[in-house]
């Protein structure tokens, strides 16, 4: 197995010389940390990833969750890495100093995300729902349910959970038909089924919370009569004992990848006593839910490029280790092979992990500093930092989703036939990253949100801050003769973007809203190139000004890989968005017209 699993050089580049995360430290709200509490963050996340959760990587994978007598048993791993994070202010990390987090700035508090995911991804969740589930009730819960679940999700020694998808259900949130009757009481009785529930179950922890959607009796049908519940596995009876709290493990789903952690099928209220209390107001369930989902959006996209991180550096050991080959030009049979990162095409298959990793990365932390900014500010800033946000939280998951997997294949690839063997950690690797395009909103339900809603939202001010911000970055780099030629392709592209909009705005404007969002899957893989082209226009920037002031050998070189890297996506993946623009201005209802029938044998 590898002994590198991300780059800690290119973390501290991305949040210290292309986002300026220190900057953050001027507003009040993070004013009480320091440059040297961010790096610390780094260092010690690197040293939990080494040596307390890559040690079992594989084992877990090997090694599932296993369901006995109605119970779930996990790895015993996971019980000390929910003790320490609890204790080290892990999962306290950005929530709120008045609820007893640090209140670190986003862009830094989800550094361990990354490092963790890319160390051990199955392990890395069971901290992960932790975070969510507090930050919502800190959010949107009462002051009881504040001081009751929050103190015990920040330790370690409750597990929290996101409870939405149902068997009839799936990605129809609105069709969700468990229900929640009042009472004379302050809870409501839950009854139901939850599938596909990350941790619902585990012997690591002594009780699980779940933060479950539900329709209260009489709410009105589809999305506007769904309420947010706290659905504890178990209660707190009058004497303050735990009891259970009438919610039974089903089963368990055995997966693909993500073995580590178990996917569970929760039946609520077989004996008519199940509890849940109201989280807010009835009916505002999704809405207070959609801001853990789309915090989980963006982790979703950093696990995925944490996993292809892993995969790259897995690959990157290998090529550099494995002999093979001469010289094309080598026409001596009997000289010393060769490493194969010598051959053109392993330099281009790295290249290209390379290219899909770090430009996610600077797509998911431009992210979180407008999650940071949006906090700092208040009025119209705010707005600005919130719509930017909003606009880009779905691409910010989709693109490292999907493109993960075609970098852990190349790296795969570059194994040959031992990549596809499981003594080598890239085939875990691959199986683990299939789920990101599902998880959290499948990569339609994404496009369908980036189209439909956020690119026209507001008579299309996010959209047109967004290209503000882009077209900001084409000028800065426009009048740096090395970077001007890279530039003026950007600005093609992002004037094809305008035109492929105003195309696809004008159908929905002539009432053809299915034929408006057909493509939009493509029109979220298009958007997605152009906006992570802009990220690495960004780097490069930063890496030509470093090489400009003078550089340490070491540094000269990663600055200088770093060009290449960002040569390769404008000479590579930028030019595919020729062919996509071409397809999204034409009309055609291909996949409308396409009857079910028409799919026989």
């Amino acid at each position: 197995m590898a002994d590198k699993f991300i780059s800690e050089r290119n973390l501290k580049f991305l949040i210290n010389e292309v986002f300026d995360a220190p900057s953050l430290l001027q507003f009040p709200r993070y004013s009480h940390h320091t440059p040297e509490v961010f790096d610390m963050v780094i260092d010690t996340a690197m040293k939990m990833g080494r040596d307390l959760l890559k040690p079992s990587f594989e084992e877990m994978d090997k090694n599932p969750p296993r369901f006995e007598a109605g119970a779930v048993k996990v790895h015993p791993s996971v019980k000390r890495l929910m003790k320490e994070c609890g204790e080290g202010g892990w999962i306290s990390a950005v929530a709120s100093l008045e609820v007893g987090g640090q209140q670190l700035p986003f862009t830094v508090g989800l550094i361990p995300t990354f490092v963790f995911s890319a160390a051990n991804y199955s392990a890395s969740n069971y901290p992960g729902l932790n975070m969510g589930a507090a930050h919502l009730i800190e959010s949107f819960g009462s002051q009881e349910q504040k001081d009751t679940y929050i103190p015990l999700l920040f330790s370690g020694a409750w597990q929290g959970t996101m409870a939405l998808t149902e068997p009839q259900a799936g990605s129809s949130v609105g069709d969700i038909t468990t229900t929640a009757s009042p009472t004379d009481k302050d809870y409501y009785l839950i009854r139901g089924q939850k599938i596909f529930i990350s941790a619902a179950d585990h012997d690591c922890v002594d009780n699980v919370v779940n933060l479950m959607l539900a329709r209260i009796e009489g709410a009105p049908p589809g999305l506007k009569g769904i309420s947010l519940f706290i659905v504890p596995k178990k209660r707190f009876d009058n004497d303050g004992n735990l009891v259970p709290n009438d919610l039974a493990i089903l089963g368990i789903y055995h997966k693909m990848g993500y073995r580590g952690c178990p996917i569970t099928q929760l039946s609520l209220g077989d004996n008519g006593d199940c509890r849940g209390w109201l989280v807010g107001e009835p009916n505002r369930g999704l809405y207070y839910m959609l801001q853990m989902m789309n915090e989980a959006r963006l982790v979703v996209g950093m696990n995925a490029a944490a996993i292809a991180s892993a995969a790259y550096y897995a690959c990157l050991q290998y090529t550099r280790e494995r002999p093979q080959g001469r010289p094309i030009t080598s026409k001596d049979p009997s000289a010393p092979q060769i490493p194969i990162i010598e051959h053109a095409d392993i330099k281009r298959m790295l290249l290209f992990q390379r290219a899909v990793i770090e430009g996610s990365l600077g797509l998911l932390f431009q992210c979180t500093v407008y999650s940071d900014l949006m906090l700092a500010h208040e009025g119209d800033e705010r707005e600005k930092y919130s719509l930017l946000l909003d606009l880009l939280t779905p691409v910010a998951k989709t693109y490292p989703a999907e493109m993960a997997i075609h970098s852990v294949s190349q790296a795969l690839q570059c194994l040959g036939g031992y990549g596809y063997c499981d003594e080598f950690p890239i085939e875990q690797h691959y199986r683990d990253t299939r789920i990101h395009p599902i998880h959290e909103g499948t990569t339609g339900i994404q496009a369908l949100t980036l189209l439909g809603r956020n690119v026209v939202m507001k008579n299309g001010k996010a959209l047109t801050l967004f290209l503000d911000e882009v077209e900001g970055a084409i000028k800065k780099a426009g009048a740096r003769p090395e970077l001007a030629a890279h530039a003026a392709q950007l600005k093609k592209a992002v004037e094809k973007l305008k035109e492929v909009i105003g195309h696809l705005v004008g159908i929905a404007t002539g009432g053809n809203i299915d034929l408006f969002l057909a493509d939009a899957t493509l029109f979220m893989e298009f958007f997605g190139v152009i906006a992570v082209a802009w990220q690495w226009l960004l780097q490069a920037l930063a890496a030509q000004s470093a090489l400009a002031k003078g550089a340490s050998p070491s540094d000269e070189d990663f600055y200088t890989g770093k060009m290449y890297a960002f040569r390769y996506f404008f000479a590579y993946e930028l030019p595919k968005t020729e062919g996509m623009a071409q397809r999204l201005l034409t009309i055609d209802d291909l996949t409308l017209s396409m009857k079910p029938d028409y799919f026989s044998d």
